[in-house]
């Protein structure tokens, strides 16, 4: 009887001492980051403009859900690849629904202390970033080149769009 009810107060103090999205959830969560096209260059910076990851697509990493004591993490995903339109991407953590089985199974201490200073209270919004570049407008690949025309081989149909420069 003794060591039933030794072994019933061990576990509740282990659950009360712990926080329940601590225990249920993690503080670091997977993310997989892929383009088309793909070996694009990806750089994350968190909120704070610091870089934490440089490399190229697909990549897999783990990012953090705090940032500090109840500070949610925030990310932003740069996409860039020559020919293409850079793209940024935020990533976002939000509150995760066992942070409120504090209420119930991990008491004051896992809402107050355990799950913010974890940052096991907050959960990955995605998973997955699959984002699609734009060619670029803006720049010039190997298939094309730059034609000057003279004026009498100008298309009739840009004729009407042509300025004429004052000497």
């Amino acid at each position: 009887m003794k060591r039933k009810f030794t072994s019933i107060l061990m576990a509740g103090t282990i659950l009360l001492a712990t926080g329940c999205a601590s225990i249920v959830s993690k503080s670091s969560y997977p993310i997989s980051i892929n383009s088309a096209p793909s070996e694009a260059k990806i750089v994350i910076t968190d909120k704070k403009g610091i870089e934490i990851f440089r490399g190229q697509t697909p990549a897999s990493l783990a990012l953090k859900a705090g940032s500090g004591f109840f500070g949610k993490a925030r990310y932003q995903v740069n996409f860039s690849k020559n020919g293409y339109d850079s793209k940024t991407v935020p990533v976002e953590f939000k509150l995760d629904g066992w942070y409120f089985g504090n209420i119930l199974l991990g008491g004051v201490i896992g809402m107050l202390i355990v799950d913010p200073a974890t940052g096991a209270m907050y959960k990955l919004d995605t998973e997955f970033l699959n984002e699609t570049l734009v060619k670029s407008s803006a720049s010039i690949t190997n298939k094309e080149h730059l034609k000057v025309f003279a004026i009498n081989e100008v298309p009739s149909e840009w004729k009407n769009h042509l300025v004429k420069l004052e000497e």
